[in-house]
């Protein structure tokens, strides 16, 4: 709890001389929230963090930024305690400070490891199709658990969140307006809605948003193909493999795609932000979680491109390891920020409705 308290000082530092200046009033949603009281607790300030998106639109917009005396860098502040906050709320927690420092070894180390395991478990060479090598029940067995306790871990973390920052019972019009807000990433539009500074502060980009949009929307289409396989199979008895234009191979395939081309995105503009702007610590694991939602997608498509060649038993191998190491790292790597991101503009739409 000490470095959470630690970044939260500093936050309400600069939150107060914010406060008093509003010339940023209207640029995202912690802004609103900012504005809306005079003092802060540790927990405002928590619940302020986590609806920043880091556009970096007010730090160029700051007057107090250094050389000035008051040294306002609000965007790593922001995120510092938005950092602390995830790790913070972890579950297990003890596990979380070692994902951050050693992400990309335990990421990389982790999907070689399990690849190799699932390519030992494999039936002898025979069949046409990936389920001839690893069961359909084997790998529901595997997975299953491998999601479920994982996000039960992230769940923990956001219900213990939720009561912190003071939530209560959620209504469909705060649903509403939070899945909105979510859905369209209002918040990487920038203060002027010409999008982020995330590159250069002379330069608005909806970059940032786009690399978003694609990475969000195709990890919902490869969800949605996952679901609609299981439903085919367990309850419409229409077991896979599935033809090439069926739902679930089309959303998979267009999912895998855009989630290539957003985690590209992402790798890229990240390497070219202004890390001083943004908290340094976690720049390594940050970019092992994008590099491995990237490999998730990228060997998927593979597989589906190698299915009936005799590469595709390593293929599935190397796909399976990879989207293991995924699942079990959900809860300590930056796939969270989702989750609490959704909680906070929840509570920021009670708070909206509370102060009318």
């Amino acid at each position: 709890m000490q470095p959470l308290q630690s970044a939260a000082t500093e936050l309400d530092r600069q939150a107060t001389i914010c406060n008093a200046c509003r010339y940023c009033e209207g640029f995202c949603s912690a802004f609103g929230a900012m504005h809306r009281q005079r003092e802060f607790s540790v927990f405002d300030l928590v619940q302020m963090a986590n609806l920043c998106h880091n556009c970096r639109s007010c730090y160029y917009a700051c007057q107090y930024t250094a050389p000035h005396e008051f040294n306002l860098n609000l965007p790593l502040a922001l995120d510092t305690l938005r950092q602390h906050t995830w790790r913070e709320y972890a579950y297990p927690s003890g596990l979380s400070e070692y994902y951050r420092r050693h992400a990309v070894a335990v990421t990389i180390v982790s999907s070689v490891v399990l690849s190799l395991l699932f390519w030992l478990m494999m039936n002898p060479p025979g069949g046409e199709n990936f389920y001839s090598a690893l069961s359909h029940n084997l790998l529901v067995a595997l997975f299953t658990p491998a999601f479920v306790l994982p996000l039960f871990g992230v769940f923990a973390g956001l219900r213990r969140y939720w009561r912190d920052v003071g939530g209560q019972k959620i209504t469909i019009s705060q649903t509403r307006r939070a899945l909105t807000e979510a859905s369209q990433l209002k918040n990487l539009k920038g203060g002027h809605g010409e999008g982020c500074n995330f590159e250069d502060d002379d330069r608005y980009t909806r970059a940032r948003l786009w690399a978003h949009h694609l990475c969000m929307y195709g990890f919902l289409l490869c969800f949605a193909a996952t679901s609609m396989a299981t439903v085919m199979h367990y309850m419409l008895a229409m077991p896979a493999p599935y033809p090439v234009f069926s739902p679930p191979k089309l959303a998979g395939t267009i999912g895998g795609v855009m989630l290539i081309v957003g985690c590209t995105a992402m790798l890229w503009l990240k390497y070219r932000a202004d890390r001083a702007l943004s908290e340094s610590a976690v720049f390594a694991s940050e970019v092992a979680f994008i590099a491995s939602l990237g490999w998730v997608s990228l060997s998927g498509l593979m597989l589906y491109a190698l299915g009936r060649s005799e590469w595709m038993r390593p293929m599935l191998a190397l796909h399976l390891g990879a989207v293991m190491t995924f699942f079990l790292a959900l809860p300590y790597s930056k796939m969270v920020h989702g989750f609490f991101r959704l909680a906070a503009l929840l509570r920021e739409a009670q708070l909206s409705e509370g102060s009318k």
